[in-house]
């Protein structure tokens, strides 16, 4: 007996390192709508009688039958739901797996290769001849790390036949008339070929799936033989999705132009995998592509792989240069190719995929008018799922729904943006930038100890210089704890306190003029909000989450794979000072990003850092400050050497995104009136610069 749909919470008290579930296990389903409230209930009280049972299928039929999934279907004068509702079993859902050729030799066998594709479907629409849109996430993680908070795997029954799909994807959607199709990357898990971190063999693994699941690629009921699968039952409509890694994939699909990928939702994704490994040639970690590749690829891929890895390393030199390498893998250029709509999601703190990712993605975005949303979070690389679950659900199902089923219910005309203020506080923006954001220069002058200076609109007299000495030992946070000192590893600058609350939103950068001592420097620029604030603890385990020992679950299950996830909170910390935003690069790419090498002590250098996107209000009472130092400790790599930099103040700029831009910072700064135009009259020694608009 198949078992009962309940809306439920699971009760269970297990650590998350031990979240066995122990037979039996009778499956519960999350809430229909995330904003029904679900009451706990004991796993042993979750069953409901038999007669029921049977009467909720024959109604769950007679839906399927009367009223076909897709609100732009005629009703006969009816109103259509607002929403997909669970009208098929998921228990008896299609549980297959395909194996679809890329078209691509990467491993050079001699023989194109396939890609493993394990789908999951409802099985009274295809009994019923109707046909259903496609969920899809590609990732290189199902078999050597997981996915989802809880580390996840595919696992497979004695037929070899999917059983456990990772996340919640299949059992919330599959009974709402969607397909969920997991597809490995080349070279991992059940897949041929190689993996090539982001490269057109990773785009082309998923790329393939959509030709197929649009009758355009072969599709194959092995690994090795030749009797065909087709997807005879879909519509072709497909939705990507996925965190981090699977994310990126993701955006990499979508700016091959691909016919049949309707919309993308890019979780903590990359946009440039140059990006990932560097920031202006200095680089953000200790190994490059061919150290990610080896993780992911599964056993049999490492031995017949090595050409594959050793292009990964030639082509990707520590040094910092840009190559083609990195050409292929940059999404941001190829933007006027997406035809797809973006539901984005980042963390604003998220230090493993850095918000400059999301910045120039949405940017890019924009310039093509591309329909998208976005969601900012306070926290680290974290899922919504983890940090805003009944709201996430909510919002996926109906993007889902509005862009692969049809449904009109508006969710493209809602505000743009959804922005955390504070641990689990949320606020909306009709756009995002708001539209009256503008670049507005802020300059750093000296103050009346060294390193202790100011920021504001005036810029410094020529001449006027701050120096650090670069400490590979510390970074940002031992900068802003000790802003109003005089140490010698930073030069601090900072406004007077706040009268209004001014709100960044958006990419900053700041251009610097400086001379190093040595012929190697790799530079910093943070910009801090000081003053108490109780934020999300990013630095913490859980990147601004903690895991509880409860479960929620989410649409319906069976026993190998029940839909119940372990319930999180925020994890909060009071501080006394908050990091913004952050950006870095190496003085010897200051000409070129192409190519770097040593600069000439004594001589000055001039660069712009681009620092990462972001939204965040800095309270009245509050100062905004810019830090410049060296090396950021734990978050770039030091330079060879380690140099004491003079800065030239007068040839020193930050151009900050601010919400009102130039006449806001007035307003907060020197308590003005309400609002400034181009005629008013403006503290003495001010005047108002050109204004620039965001996008």
């Amino acid at each position: 007996m198949p078992y009962p749909d309940i809306r439920s919470t699971c009760a269970r008290h297990e650590t998350p390192r031990e979240a066995r579930l122990p037979p039996p296990f009778p499956f519960c389903t999350g809430v229909g709508r995330a904003s029904v409230p679900a009451v706990p209930i004991r796993a042993g009280n979750a069953r409901i009688p038999w007669k029921t049972s049977v009467l909720a299928a024959l109604a769950a039929l007679l839906a399927v039958l009367l009223l076909p999934p897709g609100a732009a279907r005629a009703t006969g004068g009816v109103k259509p739901p607002d929403e997909s509702r669970p009208v098929y079993s998921y228990d008896r859902a299609v549980r297959e797996s395909v194996w679809v050729d890329t078209r691509l030799d990467g491993d050079g066998d001699g023989r194109t290769d396939r890609v493993a594709v394990d789908v999951v479907r409802p099985r009274e629409a295809a009994e019923a001849g109707r046909k259903v849109p496609v969920i899809m996430d590609a990732s290189p993680y199902y078999s050597c790390c997981g996915r989802g908070n809880e580390s996840q795997k595919k696992t497979y029954d004695a037929q070899g036949n999917p059983s456990q799909f990772p996340l919640y994807y299949d059992n919330f959607f599959v009974p709402r008339g969607y397909a969920v199709v997991l597809v490995d990357l080349a070279g991992t898990n059940r897949s041929d070929g190689c993996v090539d971190v982001g490269g057109r063999s990773d785009v082309q693994s998923a790329k393939a799936v959509v030709d197929w699941l649009n009758g355009r690629a072969r599709g194959y009921t092995t690994r090795t033989g030749q009797a065909r699968s087709t997807a005879d039952w879909t519509t072709g409509a497909v939705g990507m999705i996925g965190k981090s890694y699977d994310g990126t994939v993701a955006n990499g699909v979508a700016v091959t132009g691909v016919e049949g990928l309707r919309t993308i939702v890019p979780i903590g994704a990359i946009s440039s995998w140059y990006d990932y490994y560097f920031a202006q040639g200095a680089a953000l970690f200790d190994s490059g592509p061919d150290g990610l590749a080896d993780r992911v690829e599964s056993t049999d891929a490492r031995g017949r792989c090595r050409a594959v890895q050793r292009r990964l390393v030639e082509g990707a030199p520590r040094n910092g240069d840009w190559t083609p390498l990195w050409s292929e893998r940059d999404y941001v250029k190829d933007a006027h190719k997406v035809r797809a709509s973006v539901l984005a999601v980042h963390g604003m703190q998220d230090l493993n995929v850095r918000t400059k990712h999301f910045g120039q993605w949405w940017d890019a975005l924009a310039a093509q008018g591309v329909e998208r949303k976005v969601w900012l979070s306070q926290a680290g690389h974290v899922d919504p799922f983890d940090f805003r679950r009944d709201a996430w659900v909510r919002t996926l199902h109906r993007w889902f729904d509005h862009y692969l089923l049809g449904y009109d219910n508006g969710i493209e005309r809602e505000p743009a943006a959804d922005v955390e203020r504070a641990p689990g506080q949320w606020s909306t923006d009709r756009s995002w930038p708001p539209r009256d954001t503008r670049t507005t220069t802020l300059r750093p002058a000296a103050g009346t100890a060294p390193g202790v200076g100011t920021l504001g609109l005036a810029p410094a007299p020529p001449g006027a210089t701050e120096t650090f000495t670069d400490d590979p030992r510390l970074g940002e946070s031992d900068w802003a704890a000790h802003i109003d000192d005089s140490t010698p590893s930073k030069a601090g600058f900072t406004t007077r306190p706040l009268a209004r609350d001014l709100r960044l939103s958006g990419s900053s950068t700041v251009r610097l003029t400086v001379t190093p001592s040595t012929t190697s420097a790799h530079l910093s620029a943070v910009l801090v909000d000081l003053g108490p604030a109780t934020i999300r603890d990013y630095a913490g385990r859980g990147e601004g989450i903690r895991t509880l020992t409860d479960r929620t679950c989410w649409g319906s299950g069976t026993p190998a794979d029940t839909g119940c996830f372990l319930r999180t909170e925020a994890d909060t910390k009071d501080v006394g000072h908050t990091v913004v935003s952050r950006g870095w690069a190496d003085l010897g790419h200051s000409a070129s990003r192409t190519h770097g090498g040593p600069v000439t002590p004594g001589k000055p250098y001039t660069l712009t850092l681009d620092l990462a996107a972001t939204d965040h209000v800095v309270p009245a009472g509050h100062r905004l400050a810019l830090v410049i130092a060296g090396t950021d400790a734990g978050l770039i790599e030091p330079a060879p050497s380690t140099p004491r930099l003079s800065i030239d103040l007068s040839r020193t700029s930050a151009s900050l995104p601010l919400v009102g831009g130039y006449a806001a910072f007035v307003r907060a700064t020197h308590g003005g009136p309400r609002s400034y135009d181009r005629t008013d009259t403006l503290p003495p020694g001010l005047r108002p610069p050109a204004l620039t608009h965001l996008p």
